[in-house]
């Protein structure tokens, strides 16, 4: 059932029969609605997910305001790194923005199956060290590169988000006002 995932576990870190078969005790699956939530607010985060199927925006409040911090779509991982590391309620929330199929790999059998086994250690180092990197990118884009050059780089690296959610979403995702991403779309 879980073949499929054990292979993107595999393509991201080798893993041996034996450790594919250890992983399985933590792996399990959820089906999200559209506007259900994956994580709330306050909640702790126990998992890494995996969308398998669907699509899902991690946003936090802030004045009042939601601010879209990441899109995870397909294939992709994503998880509240703070509230993972430091056993805390999350301040992200975790939505479902079409109906979707979520793998979740437990964090407690994680951190036992870590302890023992090489190859699971090593998958979590290129989980987190790709999360840190992808962190950075997203941090030093903010920064450094213009509205407009952030909204072309969305268009060649994910142009599948501006169908999945409204404007808003997108315009917060890239840190501009939705009227500024409005004079960007009307002179790309």
């Amino acid at each position: 059932m879980f073949t499929e995932y054990l292979n993107v576990l595999h393509k991201a870190s080798p893993l041996s029969i034996k450790s594919r078969k250890e992983l399985l005790k933590c792996i399990s699956k959820k089906e999200i609605l559209k506007g259900e939530y994956v994580l709330k607010h306050g909640e702790t985060c126990k998992h890494i997910y995996y969308v398998n199927k669907g699509f899902v925006r991690i946003f936090y409040f802030k004045n009042g305001k939601n601010i879209t911090e990441w899109f995870a779509n397909e294939k992709q991982f994503f998880f509240s790194i703070s509230s993972y590391f430091e056993a805390i309620p999350s301040n992200l929330v975790i939505e479902a923005t079409e109906d979707s199929e979520i793998i979740l790999l437990a964090k407690d059998g994680l951190e036992k199956l870590r302890k023992s086994n090489i190859e699971v250690a090593n998958l979590m180092i290129s989980f987190f060290s790709s999360s840190l990197m992808l962190s950075q990118q997203r941090m030093e884009s903010l920064q450094f590169e213009t509205a407009k050059n952030r909204y072309a780089k969305l268009l060649l690296e994910q142009p599948e988000i501006l169908n999945k959610v409204p404007l808003q979403f997108v315009a917060s995702f890239l840190g501009i006002s939705q009227e500024t991403l409005s004079r960007i779309r009307a002179k790309v």
